[in-house]
C-alpha cells in the first residue's frame, strides 16, 4: 500500500471525516489547524458519529504553522469559500515542499484563483457530497449515507499521481473514485448545492418540509434548470438526465436532512452565499445570461451572512 504524506487544511466537518477515515487505513495525516482548532482537538480528540461506523482518535498529529511540514504529497483543503485567501500562504509553503492540492470547496471560482497562484500542474479537480456538522465539542456528526470524495486530474501531468490517490484511497471507510471528466462532475454537483442550500437556508427548512410544499420544491427544479444553462454557457454539456437524477436525489434525502449552509444560518454562523449563489451570478453576468430564481434566493439569503 501507498503511504501518502497527507495534510488537511481546514478540519471542520468535512476535512476532520476525511482525515480521520484515511489516518484510520494508516495515512500519514497531518491537521493544519487553527489554535482554537488546535485546542480543541487536543483536549476532545477526533471523534466521528456516522452510519458507516463510528471513530475515535486522540493522538492526533495537529501543526498550526505549514513551516513545521517537512515534506507533503496531497493537500486536502476543505475550508468554506470565504476563508480561502486566508489558506493563500500556507499552500504556496506546502506545494514548495511537494504537495498537490486537492480542493473540496463549494463552487467553481477557487479553480482558477489556485491556478493562477500556484500552477495548473498543482491543482487538481474534486468535491464532496456529505451532510456533516460538528457539535459543541467539535466531534463530527455524519448524518446521511454519503460520503463521496470524487477527484481527478485538471491537467495532464495529474494522471499518474490521481491513480496512485484512487488506489490509497480505495482502503478508506469512503466512497472515493477518480473521474476523467472531473471538470463536468465539478459542475454537477455545483448545480445540486446551488439548489439545495439557497432553498433551504431561504426558507429555513430541511428538506423534508420544503418536500411537503410543491411550489416550494418546484423552486429546486427552477435552481437546477438555470444551473444547468450556465454550465452549458461555459460548455460543459450537463444532460437532462444528470438535471432529473439530481431531482431524484432531493427527494429520496431523508426528511431532516438539509445543507451545511442552512445548518450555518441556524448556528448564526457566517454563510457562504457569495461563493455559492453569488459566484453563480458573476458567471452568469460573464456568459451574459439572466438568473432570476438563483438572484432571488441570493437577495434573501444575503442579510443573514454575517
Amino acid at each position: 500500500m501507498f503511504i501518502l504524506k497527507i495534510v488537511i487544511v481546514g478540519a471542520g466537518a468535512v476535512g476532520a471525516y476525511f482525515g480521520a477515515r484515511l489516518e484510520e487505513t494508516g495515512q500519514h495525516v497531518t491537521f493544519l489547524v487553527r489554535k482554537t482548532r488546535a485546542r480543541q482537538l487536543e483536549e476532545e480528540g477526533l471523534h466521528i458519529t456516522s452510519p458507516h461506523g463510528n471513530y475515535l482518535f486522540n493522538q492526533l498529529n495537529l501543526v498550526e504553522d505549514a513551516n513545521q511540514i517537512e515534506h507533503a504529497d496531497l493537500v486536502i483543503l476543505s475550508v468554506k469559500g470565504y476563508h480561502l485567501e486566508g489558506t493563500l500562504p500556507a499552500l504556496r509553503t506546502l506545494v514548495e515542499r511537494g504537495a498537490k492540492i486537492l480542493p473540496l470547496l463549494n463552487g467553481l471560482e477557487h479553480i482558477p484563483i489556485l491556478q493562477e497562484q500556484f500552477g495548473e500542474e498543482a491543482v487538481l479537480g474534486g468535491f464532496a457530497y456529505i451532510i456533516t456538522t460538528l457539535n459543541e465539542k467539535g466531534h463530527v456528526i455524519h448524518s446521511s449515507q454519503n460520503h463521496d470524495l470524487i477527484f481527478g486530474p485538471l491537467h495532464s501531468s495529474q494522471t499518474g499521481f490521481c491513480e496512485e490517490l484512487e488506489q490509497v484511497m480505495s482502503t478508506a471507510i469512503i466512497d472515493a473514485r477518480q473521474s476523467k471528466q472531473i471538470l463536468m462532475r465539478m459542475w454537477n454537483k455545483y448545480m445540486f448545492i446551488t439548489a439545495f442550500s439557497g432553498v433551504t437556508t431561504a426558507a429555513n427548512l430541511p428538506i423534508g418540509t420544503i418536500r411537503q410544499s410543491p411550489s416550494t420544491f418546484n423552486l429546486l427544479h427552477k435552481v437546477l434548470i438555470e444551473m444547468k444553462n450556465l454550465a452549458n454557457a461555459y460548455h460543459v454539456s450537463i444532460s437532462e438526465e444528470q438535471l432529473n437524477q439530481a431531482v431524484t436525489n432531493l427527494q429520496t434525502l431523508p426528511h431532516e436532512s438539509t445543507s451545511s449552509m442552512h445548518q450555518d444560518r441556524r448556528k448564526g454562523l457566517t454563510l457562504e452565499v457569495e461563493h455559492l449563489q453569488g459566484g453563480a451570478l458573476r458567471l452568469a453576468n460573464k456568459a451574459g445570461i439572466q438568473l432570476p430564481v438563483i438572484e432571488t434566493l441570493y437577495g434573501l439569503i444575503k442579510p443573514f451572512e454575517h
